[in-house]
């Protein structure tokens, strides 16, 4: 004869048995990148250092349409807390204005989870163009330009890109006119301004570091409010003063799921991965990279994203860049 209290037990294992089950599912984490890029890289340490608190976390890299792919398939995701996205700036504040449509909404088809990393940019010049044309600050530079509209040319890794939009957000700001010379890619902007072909490059810190060390570069300012913890020494743009007061502009990535995931499900991926940026082991990943970990609350996340969204509509309609 079966007992009450055994009948009570096999409700309770009945009803917990699909909990478990749910919870016990792998993540994936869709990186909408290449390997080995910077957002490869933290994601892959994340999943590592939060594997005891969430289990297995498989990340998954889904390039294409800059970014866009990998981000609409997390937007398109159930919201069960199951598959979670790195997104970035390019992805939630510069894509939606530079491609001419999106599959995906950077604001409403998402749950913020955390701020991760952002990594400043940094004002490079050529050293003999500095030389020979007096530079050797940013104030230098701008009265350099506005007595010569047109002589300073400026290196990006293509129409659209980070270094581009800051070289427009600097031209807007300061009053003055360069000329922007896109190239396919990051690296081919650099090889150029090291070759003298170009004047400068508004670069990513961790890319022209080396360079910078060696002497073959001349840093003359960061992108970030804050002076970077990587190079100290190193005013920021902002530091200038005048019209450049509160320049901000630098690359950044965070976590997101899909919109509508319940409370408690963003709740505990939010704490898993706050409590791993702020372990010293990540904390040294990231300064390899020469990145900075931002971890937010989601509400605090998801109100940087739409000021970022709101800033880059002004810059990217201001430089004229389109894909597609």
């Amino acid at each position: 004869m079966v007992r009450r209290r055994d009948l009570l037990a096999l409700g309770a294992a009945a009803i917990a048995a699909p909990v478990y089950a749910q919870s016990s599912r792998p993540i994936r984490l869709i990186v909408p990148y290449p390997p080995g890029g910077p957002l490869d890289i933290v994601a892959r340490a994340l999943a590592e250092r939060v594997k005891d608190s969430l289990g297995t976390v498989i990340v998954e890299n889904k390039p294409g349409a800059g970014g866009n792919l990998g981000a609409d398939l997390v937007a398109k995701a159930a919201p069960d807390g199951t598959t979670i996205g790195m997104g970035a700036v390019a992805t939630h504040a510069i894509n939606p204005w530079l491609y001419a449509k999106i599959p995906y909404d950077p604001l409403r088809d998402f749950t913020p989870l955390t701020g991760v990393a952002q990594v400043p940019n940094v004002l490079v010049m050529n050293p003999e163009a500095a030389d020979r044309f007096g530079i050797r600050s940013v104030s230098d530079l701008v009265a350099f330009a506005k007595r010569n509209p047109g002589k300073l040319n400026y290196g990006s890794g293509g129409n659209g890109s980070a270094g581009h939009l800051a070289g427009e957000m600097f031209k807007a700001r300061a009053g003055v006119f360069m000329v922007h010379i896109p190239y396919a890619g990051g690296n081919p902007a650099q090889l150029a301004l090291l070759a003298g072909q170009v004047d400068l490059n508004f670069d990513n810190l961790a890319s022209a570091s080396a360079n910078i060390k060696a002497g073959k570069l001349r840093a003359l300012a960061v992108t970030t409010p804050k002076r970077s913890a990587a190079v100290p020494e190193l005013p920021t743009i902002a530091e200038s003063g005048g019209a450049l007061a509160g320049f901000d502009i630098h690359t950044w990535f965070g976590l997101f799921g899909p919109a509508g995931m319940p409370a408690e499900t963003t709740r505990r991926l939010h704490r898993a991965f706050v409590d791993a940026l702020t372990s010293p082991e990540l904390k040294a990943r990231l300064a390899t990279l020469m990145a900075e970990p931002m971890p937010s609350t989601p509400e605090q996340f998801g109100a940087f994203v739409k000021s970022e969204l709101a800033k880059y509509e002004t810059v990217v309609k201001r430089s004229g860049a389109k894909v597609d």
